[in-house]
């Protein structure tokens, strides 16, 4: 085993976040009040460039609350990648609603928007791109679908920070979009969330059933007159989310470096394939994630993995496809073989350390260590 070790990814703290938090602090502005909550809410959707944005207190539930605010039900169908995480499968269900797998394309690996078509069905109501790693779905055909079809997109953009299509920000191309602020994205609050849209109703329906359907005009009468959520964001969690959104533009950079690094050091190593940054696109690459290119080695992913960690570079796994997911299956979804995208994804793709602090030193370290497991 080596001693040194390189974390997947860890947070980059290092603007004004403790500023922040002490001031929230020494102010006794802990709890869903207080001025950071609507300045980072502000701040974040100037951003992005949309009109609202409701801080919320994880990605999970910024999708299901975009899924209330639309209207999706009992018996909908909510068109979803195969491959990604659960998450977004999860919030659908908890409406009641059943999500519909299509399987990833097999350059960027997001969402086929060749296969879409065919799963719609009279039931469908949405469809919920991923954008996979930080690279954004071909969006233009997903709208012209929507368009077609009279279906909502809710954009799952948790992993996207900042990657644009055709020069838009991922989670300013739909009916409303969800990030997430977990301690390994690109910006973070430890967790955390953010529904973003242009839409005032839909806006004011997120924070309405955010805050446990409480009058949106701040009457506390106790009469609620719908079922509500307690996904309200706190104002040290935004203290921290203001701080990092002031220098979303640094750690975005610092991640395509890091990206430009791994590629550069393993140039010569065909053994493996890195997602792409198509004509259209800017990958933020929330993660370096790539995928084993079997024809070219003997090499499984396992095992290459495994050795890497004995080497202190520490990894992930792809994720499980939806369709192998046991916990889907009462609700319907079929856990068949027809993803084999997906499926090759799953068995095949593991992400290299991908923390904005990454230096130049510890990617050449990486590099050599996976050069040395395949050849040797």
């Amino acid at each position: 085993m080596s001693n040194k070790f390189i974390p997947v990814c860890e947070p980059f703290l290092n603007g004004n976040e403790e500023k922040y938090v002490l001031d929230a602090l020494q102010t006794g502005w802990i709890s869903s009040a207080g001025k950071y909550i609507p300045a980072f809410e502000e701040k974040f959707a100037e951003y992005i460039g949309v009109k609202h944005a409701i801080a919320v207190t994880n990605g999970t539930t910024a999708l299901h609350l975009a899924l209330v605010a639309l209207g999706i039900k009992n018996d909908d169908e909510v068109i979803i990648p195969n491959f990604t995480m659960i998450a977004s499968a999860f919030a659908v269900c908890y409406t009641g609603a059943k999500p519909v797998f299509v399987d990833a394309e097999p350059i960027t690996w997001n969402i086929d928007t060749n296969l879409i078509k065919e799963k719609i069905t009279k039931n469908t109501k949405a469809i919920m791109p991923v954008h996979i790693w930080g690279h954004p779905c071909n969006m233009n055909p997903i709208i012209e679908i929507a368009k077609k079809y009279n279906l909502k997109i809710i954009e799952d953009a948790a992993e996207s920070h900042g990657a644009t299509y055709n020069n838009i920000k991922c989670g300013a191309l739909s009916d409303i979009s969800c990030f997430s602020f977990f301690a390994n994205k690109i910006i973070t609050t430890g967790e955390g969330g953010m529904v973003l849209t242009n839409n005032d109703d839909l806006a004011e329906k997120c924070r309405y059933y955010k805050n446990l359907c409480f009058p949106l005009d701040g009457k506390r009468n106790y009469q609620h007159n719908h079922i509500g959520f307690n996904y309200r964001m706190s104002n040290i969690i935004a203290a921290i989310g203001l701080a990092q959104v002031e220098k979303i533009d640094y750690y975005i950079e610092k991640r395509r470096t890091n990206n430009e690094l791994y590629k550069k050091n393993l140039s010569d190593t065909p053994e493996l394939i890195f997602q792409p940054e198509e004509s259209y696109a800017k990958n933020v690459y929330w993660m370096n994630s790539v995928v084993l290119n079997k024809e070219k080695t003997k090499i499984d992913r396992d095992t290459l993995v495994f050795k890497l960690k004995e080497k202190g570079v520490d990894t992930r796994l792809f994720f499980t496809g939806m369709n192998k997911q046991i916990s889907l299956k009462e609700y319907g979804c079929i856990r068949d073989n027809d993803y084999p995208v997906s499926d090759y994804l799953t068995q095949n793709g593991f992400y290299l350390p991908s923390s904005s602090h990454l230096n130049e030193e510890d990617i050449a370290y990486i590099c050599g260590v996976i050069k040395d497991i395949i050849k040797n």
